[in-house]
Order: C-alpha cells, then structure tokens, then sequence
C-alpha cells in the first residue's frame, strides 16, 4: 500500500512496509534553492504528535529558527538532508512498544536565508499523508522480519556492546526472563527482553502459530528444521509433542549432529523421543547436503492443511536474534496443503535424495490468492536441469529491468562468494555496474563490495560483515558479529514500482549446488505490496550497512574515534569533531544530478 499528497510541486509519498515506513519527497529543482532539508512531524492516531529526530544538527542552533521546547537534534530543528527516509516506530519516542494503527506524517520543506540562517518552519508548505503502520498482513498473507541490527546505534542504547544471546552454560532449554545483562545507563534485562526487540515482528509470526497451536488441542503441527535451539520453541514443540500433535522433520548433518559431542538438535531428539507420546513423530535426515526448510504446518485433527509459515528464518538464537531474517504466513488453505503434501513425501520417503524424482520437485506449484497475490513456490532439491531452469528464469527477470524505464533490482542474500555455483550470484554481483537502473544490494560476502560515490549512476552493494568499524562521535561503537551471519536473507525485488513487481524470498541460498542436493522452498510473489514490504527492508540494511561499510574501510588508517569529554552527550561529542549539518543547498545536489544514482533514488520512489 503506498499513498501520495502534494502541495503544489512539493510531493509526498508514503510506502507500507512491515511495522515501518518509507518516506520520499520531491521538489521541482528551482525549488531548491536554499532548501536546508525537511522537517518530519508524525503523529500516531489519538495520540501526542511528534517530530522525527535527526542524529546530527546544526553547531550553532542559536544561528537558526529553534522550537525550544525540542531537541536541537528535532527535526523541526535540524531538518533531515536526505529525499527519503524510513520510519521504525520507537526508540526515542515509544520505547520498544510502539503503538501500531494509522499514522499521519507532515513533512515541511525547510529554507535557509542569504544570510544561511534557517528560517522558521511555515505551515503552509507542509504536505500530510496517512497510512497504517503495523505488522503486514492481508488475508491471505502475513510477513514478519527479524530486526538484524545487532551492529546499530538502537541495539547498543537498549542491551550495551557487550550484550549475550543465551546464557554462558549454553544449556539447551533455559529459563528466558532471567536477566541478561545491563545497558550502558545500568538499567537491567532480561533475555526475554532483547529477543522480543531483536526477533521483531518474525517472532511475533513464529509465536502466535506455536501458540494457537499449543492452546487448541484440535490443532496439528508438522515441521522442517534446520538450526534448532531457541528455548521456548523448542518448549512448545515439546509440550505438542507430549501430546502426540506434532511431527519434525530435523537436519541431522554434521554440523547438527556429531555422537561424541552432541549438538543442540541432537539434545532436542533426546528430550523429544523421551517426551513423545506416540513415536515416532520425529525423523532425522539430509536429502544430499542439507534439510534446509524452516517451515511450520498447521492442520486440525482431520488432516486438513489449513496455514503454513515458511520463509529463511532458523528457529534458533542466532537465526531470530543476531541474523537479518524473514517469515511468510499464508492462510490459504491450497498452499498449506502443497506444503503438507510435501512434508508427507519427504516424511515417506525418510528425507532421501530421490525426492527430486517427485512431481513436487519437478513442477511449479502456483496460486492466486484471494487478496490478489500470484505466485509460484517450487520445492528442492532438483534434478540438475530442473534447478538451472529455476535459477535461470531468476536471472532473467533480474536482467529484463535493464529494459524498464525505470528499472530497479534490490536485494538481500547471504552468501555471492565465487565459489558458488549457478547464474545467479554473478547476475547479482555484475548488476551494479549497470547505470540504467536502481540497483541496491546486500550480502554478508566481504568481497566485490561497491558503495555509493557522488557523481556515479552505479548502484550500491554493501556487506553485512564489514569488520571492526571506527565509528566518528556522535556515534557509539558497535559490535561485530563475529563468525556468524548478519544477513541471512535469501530475497530479490525486481520491479519496485513498476507494472510487474516480484519478489523471490524463502530458505533458498539461489546457488545450484543448494538447488540440487538440499531440502529448500524458493517463491517468485508476484504483488506490488509484498514486494514494497521487502524493498523497504532492502533500503534500511543497506542505508545502515553502507554507512559502516565506509568506516570499516577507513578504520586502519583511523584507529581511535577523536577524543571527547567525559560523560559527554551526543552533541558534544558531535562538537569535539565538528560534525554538523550544513547551512548551504549543495547538499541538494546529487539528487538533481542526472549523472548521481541519488537522482536515480528520488525519481524511483518519489
């Protein structure tokens, strides 16, 4: 859903995403002359109004126009010099429980005078627009995202950089509103706390079915596991199990099985099989390399398949708490039961390779939702010209925006490294380097990297591992995520705002050696408004990860952030290095600049 206002040539338009959205603005150039950024008030609905802050402001805000009952980091008073922006509610307004309804935005494009002086904020050049700001969900369809922003400012502020996932006994079922840790301010939390904050909205989805589920004993759930290990998963897993109304499907690779040191999933089986009421109702295997699914079926107590959660997301710690992640619920009952035929054959067939010899491998299975989302699931592991086929028409798409006139590609995928095999990786990694599109991209591979120079059309392409940063003030430093996963993600979006959009997500890596030897789901959505959902959360990593990219690059010439006064806030510490907004327009410019992928930026999505 996206809507738009304007104001005579100024323009507004509003994107839903999941929980957040996207802001983008647009001024005629001879309108921006002078233009000292834009000031962006929201207001939830019956609630206190606010304005959005800015991390940076303005070194002498006595020089400008001040609102003083706000912060001089308000953006009333240091307005944002950016033609977009996303919106999480939160953090300095709502704490970790913000509100979710309609929200109303009222964006004022803000003007210096001859003297570079700001001048006060006048109503009558705003624009306001409204929309709702929740969890996505239709009918059909629900999606929900981990935060994976272990390595923010937000993250550091709420837990402090030396925060731990799970206790350090590494038990497997433990006790998760014990106290964690303390912030930075002393203030104490619990485990329960920051996975509720890191886990997001894909928590939310994963509990709400492991919930229902558990509380109507007419209800069944079959599951694909690969990492397993969160702890209150597994409890409600067990709790069906002692009922005799679930079944697993559980990886039992190397890394997830070893006879001497046992691994968590193999603490699970243990605790499962003895728990069981009716064994067996879980079954350990790997097709060819991997049982790579994470997906829950639900069906009531006559075998009829009634929802199912699929998506990339690992139902562990590190896959809802540290990795960049996605789930889809779809309450439709011709998909749940694809997804339940599927489980079945894997379940009869005892997690075996030949799976790819089966109709469910070989044939897409397509649907039209109600709602009116069209899409195409196929399920692995292939035969292999089954997977280049699939892989293939992936790459096409991705291609076919080249054509568009205006084309884009955004994306999130874990690993682009050259070793993998397949047609999809090089696409990705080459589209960049096309000037003709918006191409904006993230992986957790550390090479091949490409960030945004002013004065370039080429697209973005940012690491989610960047390595140690040296962040300037006022930032704080931030942690790393060490041998793990940042993005985890596995989606494509082609075609934002186009007349074809289309996102390809799920637990697919999109390599051909994962196509043909793992247990995996890959969907082609074909939806304007899931694809939106998906591009925004495209924007907010890559925005992030661009910035800590550039100080990663820089951090061993850098080495220490400068030095500020003790216990100094933000705005002093942004004054010790003389950090500040500017008082001039030339920040304008690359948006206007036909040359600049900024320009490329405000035309796309304004």
């Amino acid at each position: 859903m996206n809507t738009s206002a304007k104001n005579g040539q100024f323009t507004v338009k509003a994107y839903q995403g999941d929980a957040r959205t996207l802001l983008a603005f647009n001024l005629p150039k001879a309108r921006t002359k002078n233009l000292a950024g834009f000031t962006i008030q929201c207001q939830p609905k019956g609630k206190e109004s606010y304005f959005l802050f800015n991390t940076l402001r303005f070194e002498t805000p006595a020089d400008h126009e001040q609102v003083a009952s706000e912060s001089p980091n308000s953006s009333v008073n240091a307005p944002i010099h950016k033609f977009r922006w996303v919106h999480v509610p939160g953090s300095d307004h709502q704490g970790t429980s913000p509100f979710f309804g309609d929200y109303t935005y009222t964006v004022t494009p803000r003007y210096f005078n001859a003297k570079q002086s700001m001048l006060k904020l006048d109503p009558t050049l705003s624009v306001s627009v409204t929309l709702p700001m929740q969890p996505f969900t239709t009918d059909d369809v629900s999606v929900g995202f981990t935060r994976g922003f272990t390595q923010s400012q937000a993250f550091v502020r709420h837990f402090g950089k030396k925060a731990i996932f799970r206790p350090k006994k590494k038990e497997l079922l433990f006790d998760t509103s014990q106290v964690s840790g303390k912030n930075d301010e002393g203030k104490s939390y619990t485990f329960a706390d920051q996975y509720q904050w890191l886990g997001f909205t894909a928590r939310k989805r994963i509990f709400d079915i492991t919930n229902e589920v558990v509380k109507n004993k007419n209800l069944r759930l079959d599951a694909f596991a690969y990492d397993l290990n969160e702890p209150d998963v597994i409890k409600a897993m067990l709790t069906l199990a002692a009922q005799g109304r679930i079944r697993v499907i559980l990886d039992n690779a190397p890394l997830h099985h070893n006879t001497t040191k046992p691994t968590p999933e193999d603490e699970f089986e243990k605790e499962f099989t003895k728990q069981a009421k009716a064994p067996p109702q879980l079954l350990r295997g790997h097709f060819g390399r991997f049982a790579h699914d994470k997906v829950f079926i639900v069906s009531d107590d006559k075998k009829n398949a009634l929802k199912v959660l699929t998506g990339s997301t690992n139902l562990s710690v590190t896959g809802l708490y540290v990795n960049s992640n996605h789930v889809l619920i779809f309450n439709d009952q011709s998909v749940a039961s694809t997804y339940a035929k599927v489980f079945q054959t894997v379940w009869d067939k005892k997690v075996q390779s030949d799976f790819s010899k089966t109709d469910e491998a070989n044939k897409p299975s397509a649907f039209t939702l109600k709602t009116g989302p069209k899409m195409e699931i196929t399920f692995s592991p292939h035969t292999g010209s089954v997977a280049k086929g699939i892989l293939d028409g992936l790459v096409a798409r991705v291609e076919k925006e080249k054509t568009q006139s205006k084309g884009s590609v955004l994306f999130a995928v874990m690993g682009m490294d050259e070793t993998a095999t397949g047609p999809v990786f090089p696409a990705l990694r080459a589209i960049h380097k096309t000037e003709t599109i918006f191409s904006y991209g993230i992986t957790d591979t550390t090479k091949g990297v490409a960030l945004y120079k002013p004065g370039n059309k080429t697209g973005v392409l940012v690491t989610g591992k960047p390595g140690t940063t040296v962040l300037p003030p006022p930032f704080n430093q931030v942690p790393t995520v060490g041998l793990g996963h940042q993005v985890h993600h596995k989606f494509v979006v082609c075609g934002f705002n186009g007349k074809d959009p289309i996102v390809y997500c799920g637990s697919s890596n999109l390599a051909l050696g994962g196509e043909q030897q793992n247990g995996d789901n890959l969907l082609a959505i074909r939806d304007g408004d899931i694809a939106t959902v998906f591009a925004i959360e495209a924007l907010g990593l890559i925005d992030h990860f661009d910035f800590l990219n550039k100080h990663a690059a820089k951090a061993g010439k850098a080495g220490k952030p400068a030095a500020a006064p003790a216990d100094a806030s933000k705005s002093k510490m942004a004054d010790a290095v003389g950090w500040h907004l500017s008082t001039n327009d030339k920040w304008v410019g690359p948006y206007y600049d036909e040359n600049d992928l900024h320009s490329t930026d405000r035309q796309l999505f304004a």
